[in-house]
């Protein structure tokens, strides 16, 4: 009876092991976590960027005109 118990938590712990199914999801949490982070950190601070993006636009309008 207690072999029948060892092995029975031994195959469930090595199937546990094996299984793989969250792992992926887990990469594209921490891939979204990471561009979220560099976004954020891109349009926050001081605002350098989007005043550089709205000159930008600003000089690509007035030469279409």
């Amino acid at each position: 009876m207690m072999t029948k118990l060892y092995e029975k938590v031994v195959t469930v712990f090595y199937d546990f092991k094996q299984d793989e199914r969250g792992v992926t999801a887990i990469e594209y949490g921490l891939i979204a976590a990471a561009m979220a982070a560099a976004i954020a950190a891109a349009f926050a601070g001081d605002g350098t960027l989007i005043t550089n993006l709205k000159a930008l636009f600003t000089s690509v309008g007035t030469s279409l005109q």
